[in-house]
């Protein structure tokens, strides 16, 4: 399983089309995405290319390709719209011996735990800030934001494959690794 991992596009066209030519280069087979797909949030201001329509429609070309968990700027509205499920507060993935708990992290993040086991990984977007934190038991991995990356990082997403996360900018320079 090869999964591509995005976060908080939040109605950025400029972006999205920079993330489905990455998806389309990588191979991926499923993109998940972490949220925060057509609203910029009252907190944030507009991203390059603000254009929530031309989102959807993106989105849309490839929504048997889509697995994704609810932001906090998601709303029935935008289920209304998109043409794949976008409402579920979290997934769980099996790779193997592997737990990962997909969500946006407004909800459960490191600060306030979804039921992990010893050796889960809790994946997920809202900060905007990449990360991969190793902790007693478990280990917390964020892609960081598509179209609204803060403390200075990139624009960008994550791959997981065999085990590993890999960081990436929307120009498919690899940034860094994560081995789980």
């Amino acid at each position: 399983m090869k999964l591509f991992i995005a976060s908080d596009i939040h109605g950025s066209a400029h972006y999205c089309e920079k993330l489905l030519a990455e998806f389309g280069r990588t191979g991926a087979d499923k993109i998940l995405l972490l949220g925060d797909i057509l609203y910029h949030g009252p907190r944030n201001d507009l991203p390059k290319g603000y254009n929530p329509k031309a989102v959807i429609e993106m989105l849309n070309n490839i929504k048997d390709k889509i697995l994704c968990v609810r932001g906090n700027c998601d709303t029935e509205v935008d289920q209304m719209v998109l043409g794949f499920p976008v409402l579920a507060d979290y997934a769980v993935i099996y790779d193997g011996n592997t737990t990962i708990y997909a969500t946006h992290g407004h909800n459960y993040n490191e600060n306030n735990l979804p039921p992990l086991q010893k050796g889960d990984i809790l994946l997920h977007g809202h900060t905007h800030i990449p990360a991969c934190n190793e902790h007693k038991d478990y280990t917390y991995i964020n892609p960081g934001s598509v179209s609204i990356p803060k403390e200075n990082s990139h624009h960008g997403y994550m791959i997981y494959e065999n085990g590993v996360f890999s960081w990436y900018d929307l120009e498919g320079n690899l940034i860094k690794n994560c081995k789980k």
